[in-house]
């Protein structure tokens, strides 16, 4: 019985769906970091900031899943 709850999680861990929702957080990570260096826009400092901060939301998410 441990040896199948063992794969069942490492088959959890390595789901596609994890790493595809970390590379769309890093994607929209960087979009708010390059943001941040484009224009002078007098609110485009907290729309970067929002998108970045998603970003890390988003990556945290998929990582504690994997741990989980």
């Amino acid at each position: 019985m441990e040896e199948t709850y063992k794969n069942k999680r490492t088959e959890e861990s390595n789901d596609p769906a994890h790493y595809n929702l970390i590379v769309i957080g890093i994607v929209i990570g960087m979009i708010g970091v390059l943001l941040r260096f484009t224009g002078s826009w007098m609110f485009i400092d907290a729309i970067s900031n929002i998108l970045f901060v998603v970003g890390i939301i988003l990556c945290l998410k998929a990582v504690l899943r994997i741990l989980k």
